[in-house]
Order: C-alpha cells, then structure tokens, then sequence
C-alpha cells in the first residue's frame, strides 16, 4: 500500500492529529421523505433537524447529525451511473457485534436487499444501498489486538466470506 507521508513531499511534516475523525456525511438524494424513512425507520437513526421540504439531518445517540439528507440539486434525480467518480459507501460502525446483527435484522425484515457481507479479519461487514444507489456498508471493528497482522507489523486485512446465520444467532443469546 502506497503511503502518502512520504519523504519531502507535501504535508510531510503535517500528520493529522490523531483524535481527528469524520464528523458527518451529507448526502444528495432524490427523495427526501423516502430517505427519511429509510435512514429513520429502516436504520434506526433518529430524525434531529429538518429544512423544510429540502434537507433533513439524522443522528444517533443524541450527536446533532451524522447523515444529512438533502435534495438541493438532485430532487427526483437519477442514482450516479456506474463508470463514474462520487461516493463509494458510508460505513456505519456499530459498538458491537449483537448491535450489527440487530442493525441486519432490521435491514432483512424492511426487505432491503443485501448486496454482500465480509470478513475483513479488522472487522464484520454487511454491504447493501439506499434507496437512491449509495452504497451503505453496516460494520464493528474487532479489538485491535485481534486484527490480522503480517510479520513486519503491518495490518494483513483480508476479504473473507462472513457468516450472516452466524451474525444474526447474536440475537439469540441474552444481552
């Protein structure tokens, strides 16, 4: 993997501070109440502050928005064709594995088709999109003392099939 710290190059002495961190995404949609309801009613985020009939931010845990939603230039809009730069995924990283298999189970029981599921040794990943084509990733991070390393240290990340029945007997144990 390239690194991007690099001697001499720009930003060479300019390492981020560690504690920084991606606040929010702010997405572009087609449909602002149908996104409402899928991030909301289908994800479980709450809604914490609309725009009138543009934009709408959602959150969780009480933070003033981690997802904004808007239809600013996109309202009835077409998802981006493949072949084209934007968005991969937003990942949305929850505290635990029971927390993921109760994430899934919504997602199943709403119909939402899943589009993929991955064991990445760091981490447990459920991949599916939005109603307007943005990819979603649904994950939790193991304990960095569990994460695959290769002999000189580095991380070994693998793409690995995940078990999903295995994920969703989560919920069959006591919380």
């Amino acid at each position: 993997m390239e690194s991007h710290s690099g001697e001499g190059g720009p930003g060479a002495d300019a390492l981020i501070d560690p504690g920084a961190r991606i606040g929010h995404v702010h997405l572009k949609v087609s449909d602002l109440e149908r996104s409402i309801d899928f991030y909301c009613n289908v994800l479980g985020f709450t809604l914490t502050q609309r725009y009138g009939s543009d934009a709408a931010f959602v959150a969780a845990g009480g933070y003033h928005h981690h997802i904004g939603l808007n239809t600013w230039t996109s309202k009835g809009g077409l998802p981006a064709p493949r072949g084209t730069t934007g968005l991969f995924h937003v990942a949305i990283v929850y505290p635990s594995r029971r927390a993921l298999a109760e994430a899934v189970s919504r997602v199943i029981t709403a119909g939402v088709s899943l589009q993929g599921a991955s064991d990445h040794g760091v981490s447990e990943a459920v991949y599916l999109s939005d109603p307007d084509g943005n990819g979603i990733e649904l994950y939790r991070d193991r304990p960095q003392q569990e994460w695959p390393r290769a002999d000189d240290g580095s991380l070994a990340m693998t793409t690995e099939r995940l078990d999903l029945r295995r994920l969703l007997a989560e919920l069959d144990t006591p919380a």
